[in-house]
């Protein structure tokens, strides 16, 4: 499919060709849901732990003697159900990680992609690079593109100092390799502004081509 090609003026000069099984497919909910899921679930440390009875310091010694003393009998005062006792079927250490077919993970980024363009929210920029590292001058971009309030994921073919350290202290924008993008990156920003240059390995990333790709 053909779609607009803009100018960092935040003018349209010409047109740019689309690959339609990655940015034309019918958007599967259900893909991009698993997806989402499971980038969430993968970034959960896990290290939550309370202690148990055992666990808890102190408490070896019996309080007080099992008869005579016409106190309900303990034999720990780490027990449940005392102040300072260890807890029952609290967190334990587990691992959270949910592992996704690749065919999976590749649909959930395409149904991402052609959402956000079907949405009008993917442009494709011609790439450019910046005079110096500069705030001002990357808010001048965005402001030309009609993007400066918007939740913006900028998609670059490789890295580049002058773009990324003058993007990185807009609070809504974040940059991003085009062939290191997760679903969840393109659903969790509401514009996607792709370089030109970052069309051809981010295809080759979501349709699989090269092992050393990793699949998000």
């Amino acid at each position: 499919m053909l779609v607009d090609l803009w100018s960092k003026e935040g003018v349209v000069v010409g047109q740019v060709e689309l690959p339609d099984d990655v940015f034309g497919i019918e958007p599967h909910e259900h893909a991009m849901y698993l997806a989402v899921r499971a980038y969430l679930a993968n970034h959960r440390q896990g290290t939550h732990k309370v202690k148990t009875r055992a666990e808890v310091r102190g408490g070896g010694r019996k309080p007080w003697p099992q008869k005579g003393t016409g106190r309900a009998r303990h034999g720990s005062i780490r027990s449940p159900i005392w102040v300072g006792g260890g807890k029952v079927h609290g967190p334990r250490p587990r691992d959270y990680t949910i592992e996704l077919p690749k065919k999976v993970k590749r649909l959930a980024r395409k149904s991402a992609l052609s959402l956000r363009l079907r949405e009008g929210n993917l442009m494709v920029v011609q790439d450019f690079t910046l005079e110096r590292i500069k705030t001002r001058l990357m808010v001048e971009v965005l402001r030309n593109l009609q993007l400066l309030e918007r939740k913006t994921l900028i998609l670059l073919p490789q890295p580049d100092e002058t773009i990324i350290y003058s993007a990185r202290n807009l609070p809504n924008v974040r940059t991003m390799l085009a062939d290191k993008v997760s679903a969840y990156d393109i659903l969790n920003h509401q514009k996607v502004l792709l370089f030109q240059g970052a069309i051809e390995p981010l295809v080759a990333a979501v349709r699989g081509v090269g092992s050393h790709v990793a699949d998000h």
